[in-house]
């Protein structure tokens, strides 16, 4: 692990502006403060790809099926368009965000 005092020393390639470390869920992940650009230090990635795939697989077993319930008194205005639910974000869209 490096110290934030050698990143700063490091420069972005677009904007040349020292760039900025973060650990972000134990993936030590350099970024550019101005553009926002990314940078990963060897082995990074590849736990990044590691969780990615565990979390796609534990989230690609199928539900085990449910019987609709009855509603027998409907109100005349649920018309079933209710707000949609929001999506679980993706260990990715979680680790960028």
């Amino acid at each position: 692990m490096r110290d934030q005092a050698a990143v700063s020393a490091m420069l972005c390639p677009v904007c040349h502006v020292g760039l900025a470390m973060t650990d972000r869920q134990g993936v030590e992940i350099d970024y550019c403060p101005q553009c926002r650009g990314v940078w990963l230090d060897r082995g990074e990635l590849d736990k990044i790809i590691d969780r990615a795939m565990s979390d796609t697989a534990a989230s690609a077993r199928p539900a085990p099926f449910a019987q609709p319930s009855y509603r027998p008194d409907r109100d005349y205005r649920d018309d079933g368009r209710g707000y949609p639910k929001k999506r679980k974000k993706s260990f990715l869209e979680e680790l960028f965000d």
